[in-house]
């Protein structure tokens, strides 16, 4: 089982549906967005202290998950 699947949760009712953090406000995209922007993990969890630092390996974990069933779009020649 994927740890991912304990700690990631949609709710139509929040943040649109989209995947969050363990039904809090914060969602898998905002994480990998900080993560993108140079934020260190463990900077993360200082600024929200909430956030553990496995939450953050479940985001990066769903998000690989997501990209590896991703259908391939040929590329233009």
């Amino acid at each position: 089982m994927n740890s991912f699947n304990t700690r990631i949760t949609r709710d139509p009712n929040r943040r649109f549906g989209k995947a969050c953090v363990r039904d809090l406000r914060i969602s898998v995209g905002g994480v990998l967005g900080w993560l993108a922007c140079g934020m260190t993990p463990d900077r993360i969890v200082f600024d929200y202290p909430e956030l553990s630092l496995e939450d953050i390996r479940a985001c990066l974990e769903y998000a690989a998950s997501r990209e590896e069933r991703e259908i391939p779009v040929p590329a233009f020649a």
